[in-house]
């Protein structure tokens, strides 16, 4: 994958800003592919992934998400202290165990809100991935089924009002499109 490449260029000229870690933060809205470029960075990488859907609670969470992954996560790794977080049960709505996020020189932080305030200084390479509204749609309606469709339009006007008040489109090191 052509972007994975690119991702790798852009965090090799990073510097650290989490610790020892160069926090690859991969953003931009839901059915954008960032999941998958993800997967290509791991794969390339053989770096560790936190996918920011374990850290929504639930689907008016979006807006916590980013506090959530600086006081778990980042903050710890900036002070070299353990770090983990606990993954949100989709299911049953609750909260569920605890997940270990060991110190690595690249850390991959995958979903929205990724890159965005109080996470945004701890990203080292700001990765915003973006795909017309309709395509969007479509993934993520094939992925979760027509009765999620509603979610998905709820889930759609957190991310235009955190993304518009964040500027995290404008603030990315990088810009993919799917």
């Amino acid at each position: 994958m052509k972007a994975a490449q690119t991702v790798i260029e852009c965090a090799s000229r990073a510097e650290p800003r989490c610790g020892g870690s160069v926090v690859i933060g991969i953003d931009g809205p839901s059915g954008s592919g960032k999941t998958t470029l993800a997967q290509a960075l791991t794969d390339l990488l053989g770096a560790p992934v936190i996918h920011m859907d374990d850290l929504f609670p639930g689907w008016d969470g979006l807006a916590q998400a980013a506090g959530l992954l600086t006081d778990q996560v980042l903050r710890p790794l900036a002070c070299g202290a353990p770090a983990g977080y606990r993954r949100w049960d989709w299911n049953t709505s609750t909260w569920a165990e605890w997940v270990e996020v060991p110190g690595a020189p690249v850390l991959i932080v995958e979903g929205c809100a990724s890159t965005v305030d109080p996470a945004a200084p701890f990203i080292a390479a700001r990765v915003w991935v973006e795909a017309d509204h309709d395509t969007r749609m479509i993934r993520g309606i094939e992925r979760d089924g027509e009765a999620y469709r509603p979610n998905w339009e709820r889930w759609a006007a957190q991310e235009r009002e955190l993304f518009g008040a964040d500027g995290t489109r404008q603030r990315a090191d990088l810009i993919v499109r799917t």
